[in-house]
């Protein structure tokens, strides 16, 4: 077997995202081309597995049909560490895109209906959509992509993929990426110029080393602390053993540019009904 036959085919077992969106979708926004990333993750109950990632696929679904060219939305579970736990990442084109977010829960309908479904039963009756997730489980951060260009324009927003020349052929995103890992750290006091130039590095020698391969893209985080984040897009799982024989990784700067600790990676998976024998219900 080839090894393109060999990629299409895992390809064919776990599809990207963007299979995710209806087919023939205008306006589709992804990691290199959204100009705001909201990343969410919440913990579903174990018993509310399937009625939770039916939930979840049922609101990206939504804001997908609702905010075509505005916002787009994938899900995906972690690939490994902790089960049963969704990653939503939900592009906008840029922060003015929120308050049509926030409208559509207001005023839509159809979203709100589902939103106030009852979809499990427990001890003391009916539930909604907040039974699904544990207790203070879901958590959100907003990432702009960071920008080294130097624009100085307030027409346009700053995307991600402005950070590569990989070509559109060759570009992988979170759209169509097998798997995506999501790197993050906090920034050591007083370091701050030296992290975001450690950022460049590493994003530049993914995507200048491993084109079709991987994809990399980093963000700062909006709200909060001083955290930079990595968005690197893979082919598949193999591409990431790639990495590491290539020490993609290695720089981290001098003891003191993140704090100890911080630095952290999550692969993800798009979610897809075969995955963890979830099924879908009719």
């Amino acid at each position: 077997m080839t090894d393109s036959m060999t990629a299409e085919r895992r390809a064919q077992i776990v599809p990207p995202a963007q299979h995710q969106v209806e087919a023939g979708a205008a306006g589709l926004l992804h990691s290199a081309n959204a100009g705001v990333i909201v990343q969410k993750v919440g913990q579903l109950r174990s018993e509310y597995r399937n009625e939770g990632r039916v939930f979840a696929r049922e609101m990206a679904k939504h804001v997908n049909a609702r905010q075509a060219g505005n916002a787009t939305a994938f899900v995906y579970e972690e690939t490994f560490g902790y089960e049963d736990r969704l990653h939503f990442l939900i592009h906008l084109r840029s922060l003015d895109t929120y308050y049509g977010m926030v409208e559509m829960g207001d005023q839509d309908r159809a979203y709100r209906e589902s939103v106030a479904k009852e979809r499990v039963q427990t001890d003391s009756g009916a539930g909604a959509w907040d039974r699904l997730f544990v207790d203070g489980s879901m958590r959100s951060n907003v990432l702009l992509p960071h920008t080294w260009t130097g624009r100085t324009g307030r027409d346009t927003v700053p995307v991600a993929g402005e950070q590569t020349a990989q070509p559109e052929g060759q570009l992988l995103h979170s759209g169509n990426a097998g798997i995506v890992l999501l790197r993050s750290a906090t920034v050591g006091y007083g370091f701050r110029a030296e992290a975001r130039q450690i950022a460049r590095e590493l994003v530049e020698n993914i995507n200048k080393n491993f084109p079709g391969e991987a994809s990399a893209f980093a963000y700062e985080e909006a709200f909060g602390g001083d955290q930079l984040h990595w968005l690197i897009h893979l082919r598949d799982l193999t591409t990431y053993q790639r990495l590491l024989e290539q020490d993609a990784f290695a720089d981290d700067g001098r003891p003191g540019t993140f704090v100890d600790g911080s630095v952290s990676d999550i692969a993800l998976t798009p979610h897809h009904w075969g995955l963890y024998a979830t099924r879908q219900q009719a």
